[in-house]
Formats: C-alpha cells, sequence, structure tokens
C-alpha cells in the first residue's frame, strides 16, 4: 500500500477559495462599517451645528430692539452681516457657508457644511398655521437645515415665545 503525504490539488484549489472568499467578506464588512462611521460622524456635526444655531438665538428678542411691533423677517436695515444681528428674526432665509458657532465665527474646519435658517411667525392658537411676516405674533417657529456639500444632513424646529 503506498501512502500519500500533503493534500491532493483539490484540497489546495478548495482551501483557496475559501480563505479568499473569508478574506473578500472581511473586506467589504470593514467597508461598510467605514461608510456607516463617516455618516454617524457627519450626523454629529450636523447636530453640533444645530446647536450653535439654538444656542445664538436662545437669549436674542424675537422682535428688534428698536422696533415695538414686528417687522417683515429677515435683518433690517444696516444689518448685513451676522456680526450685526440683534433679534431672532434677523435670522430668516440667512445661510451660512462655512457655518457659523454660538459666538458668529466662521467655522472654517467645516467649510463643506452649511446652515440654513428659517423663521416663521406662529398662529398663537395653532402652532400649524403660518401668519404673514407683517402680522404680530409672540410665537415664531425656527427651523435650522444643516447641508454637506448641498445634501441635507440634518434639520430641526423649534418654538420661541416673545418675551
Amino acid at each position: 500500500m503506498r501512502k500519500t503525504r500533503g493534500f491532493s490539488l483539490i484540497e489546495v484549489l478548495i482551501a483557496t477559495i475559501l480563505v479568499g472568499m473569508a478574506i473578500a467578506a472581511l473586506v467589504a464588512a470593514n467597508s461598510s462599517f467605514t461608510v456607516a462611521n463617516d455618516a454617524g460622524s457627519d450626523l454629529s456635526t450636523a447636530e453640533f451645528l444645530i446647536e450653535q444655531i439654538r444656542e445664538l438665538t436662545m437669549l436674542l428678542p424675537l422682535v428688534d430692539p428698536d422696533a415695538s411691533t414686528w417687522t417683515v423677517l429677515g435683518p433690517e436695515s444696516g444689518e448685513a452681516d451676522v456680526s450685526a444681528y440683534d433679534d431672532v428674526d434677523d435670522f430668516d432665509g440667512a445661510t451660512f457657508s462655512p457655518p457659523i458657532s454660538s459666538d458668529r465665527m466662521p467655522l472654517a474646519d467645516l467649510a463643506t457644511f452649511s446652515q440654513q435658517v428659517t423663521v416663521e411667525k406662529l398662529n398663537p392658537s395653532n402652532f400649524n398655521e403660518v401668519w404673514a411676516d407683517s402680522t404680530n405674533s409672540g410665537f415664531v417657529r425656527i427651523t435650522v437645515r444643516v447641508l454637506q456639500n448641498g445634501g441635507e444632513i440634518s434639520s430641526a424646529t423649534w418654538i420661541r415665545a416673545r418675551y
């Protein structure tokens, strides 16, 4: 009787195919984990940028301190730059690219992101009803959308009361 030593060619071929498939599966899984990690990182950054606008507008009055009644939403004359914004309604329609921090400084490291702010006057008895810009209201809805390279990553909406 003849004794054989080692593996046959078929056994080596099958083992090679199995090892190759395992390596391909690991590479695919690693790629999926990297994509998921990047998406999570972008979402965290977007939530941070939303929070910056929330903190910035938190202590500002809803209406221009120099006016006794509502004006049209958006910055008043002479408030062309975010550093001059003195009330929440000035932020309506503003887009910040690069985004800004709560102290109104640009965040150049996050230049691929932008913040879009919308301010809407609300009916005090029905928050689903948006009133015209010139209508006096004690409530506004602030919406911040964060985009990265033009695609929306996250958005948040909150309601502020006039105090």
